[in-house]
């Protein structure tokens, strides 16, 4: 990245920079490259597409920009975003910039180092603000034509097969296995909410000292889909090892504080009115969430073997497809998870 380029243009479109540019690229996540851009009175933020080959619709930076921009004015917190700049000639890719808050972030689902008290709290929070997430009023936010309303399991099945196709480096029978399984599976209902597709524990920022979500982060799948795929996706910790990218079970839950998935599972549907079963969570969500999973472990490897991941250990981390999508293939007989 040219950084002088990057600092002429910063300090072009954005008042009030003062000093020098310093940049710092924050480490670890598999998705877009992202940097804290810090002059001395302004603290930002910038994400771009990564360079080289990506999955067609992947690191969609446009979208991105897009929602959080339209969601500024709804009682879901996101970061303020300030610019987008469709153009490689800047940092190589295209970019958008936004504003840093301060808070903090649990990388780890265990969520260290907070009594469990504050981990209950902060556990429920997460809930709370999917909740709020998917009675956002996305046409009012001024989001039509984000996605397409109803079908949304049958496109998305369309997408993640395509992303097989185009990930698969050896084959994973179980991902062929629970593809298949889904596509003869599909719900027969339609509803629409804004959903963020990647929506777990360390895509939220949480207030410095308090267990409050100040920020929802890391838009690029986002869309006009079905709320059950956000929920099925976020609760996958509940029925993964800490082994297999950090799940949570097999973890003293009521010691941690962390609320079993039935319980937060319930505080979610009585949030957003889903009280009825009918309208709940069944296997063939995580089903789903499990191949979407698998589908990108194994996408990552396909970037690491081209050179264009963008976590040092890519490599190792695409080796958990296999066991992601045998979670999916049990997940179809097994409705709720071992407490």
């Amino acid at each position: 990245m040219q950084t002088e380029t990057l600092d002429a243009f910063l300090r072009q479109s954005i008042d009030g920079l003062s000093g020098p540019m310093r940049l710092q690229k924050i480490g670890g996540g598999q998705s877009n490259p992202t940097f804290f851009v810090s002059y001395d009175q302004r603290e930002l933020v910038l994400r771009k597409k990564p360079a080289g080959d990506v999955l067609p619709s992947a690191h969609a930076v446009d979208r991105e920009y897009r929602v959080m921009k339209a969601l500024a004015g709804t009682a879901l917190p996101v970061p303020p975003v300030l610019l987008y700049h469709a153009e490689p000639d800047v940092v190589g890719t295209p970019f958008y910039v936004m504003e840093r808050v301060s808070g903090r972030v649990f990388n780890d689902n265990a969520a260290p180092g907070i009594d469990p008290e504050e981990r209950r709290a902060v556990y429920l929070a997460m809930a709370d603000t999917m909740a709020t997430l998917h009675t956002v009023d996305w046409q009012a936010a001024g989001l039509t034509g984000f996605g397409k309303p109803g079908g949304y399991f049958q496109r998305q099945l369309g997408r993640w097969q395509q992303q097989w196709a185009l990930s698969r480096i050896e084959p994973i029978p179980a991902i062929d296995q629970l593809l298949a399984w889904l596509g003869q599976h599909l719900p027969s209902d339609d509803e629409t909410t804004l959903a963020h597709g990647d929506f777990k524990l360390n895509n939220l920022l949480f207030h410095p000292i308090e267990p409050r979500v100040v920020a929802v982060l890391d838009w690029e799948l986002s869309t006009l889909g079905h709320p059950l795929a956000d929920v099925a996706f976020n609760t996958v910790a509940w029925r993964t090892l800490p082994s297999e990218y950090g799940g949570i079970r097999g973890l003293d839950l009521a010691a941690l504080g962390i609320p079993n998935e039935h319980e937060y599972l319930t505080h979610y549907y009585r949030r957003t009115g889903r009280d009825d079963p009918a309208r709940q969570a069944t296997p063939f969500h995580w089903a789903f969430a499990f191949m979407r999973w698998a589908v990108i472990f194994a996408g990552i490897a396909a970037r690491a073997a081209r050179g264009s991941a963008t976590s040092d250990n890519a490599a190792e981390v695409g080796v958990l497809a296999v066991a992601l999508a045998q979670r999916g293939l049990e997940a179809i007989d097994t409705p709720m998870p071992p407490l």
